[in-house]
């Protein structure tokens, strides 16, 4: 086995998914995900997708994205609400709360540590 692992779609199925219905705040956002790498230590990486709307999120976890395609507005409770779009890169730290929105399909890379 190589230690080189190239993160795509075409190296796994994707899992399908969506956000808890009590998490929803508008729409019926859908998920698409491909984790290619699930190490022990609770380390992983792949490709999310989602489909347009909005819900609740809560970060209990450390993740990187970097967004490949879309657009969407990840807003912190009692903070600021930031649009992401295609090269954008950014961390959301244990402890994020706040919402997801999709306005446009969007697709990201992440790695998270749990």
């Amino acid at each position: 086995m190589s230690a080189f692992l190239a993160v795509n779609t075409e190296s796994v199925e994707p899992e399908a998914g969506a956000p808890a219905p009590d998490r929803v705040i508008s729409g019926d956002p859908k998920f698409r995900t491909w984790n290619v790498e699930a190490r022990d230590g609770g380390l992983y990486a792949g490709i999310w997708e989602a489909t347009p709307g909005k819900w609740r999120i809560v970060y209990d976890e450390w993740e990187f994205c970097h967004i490949l395609a879309g657009v969407s507005v990840i807003a912190e409770d009692n903070g600021e609400a930031r649009t992401v779009k295609a090269g954008d890169c950014f961390v959301l730290r244990p402890g994020f709360t706040g919402t997801w929105e999709v306005l446009e399909t969007t697709r990201k890379e992440y790695v998270i540590k749990l």
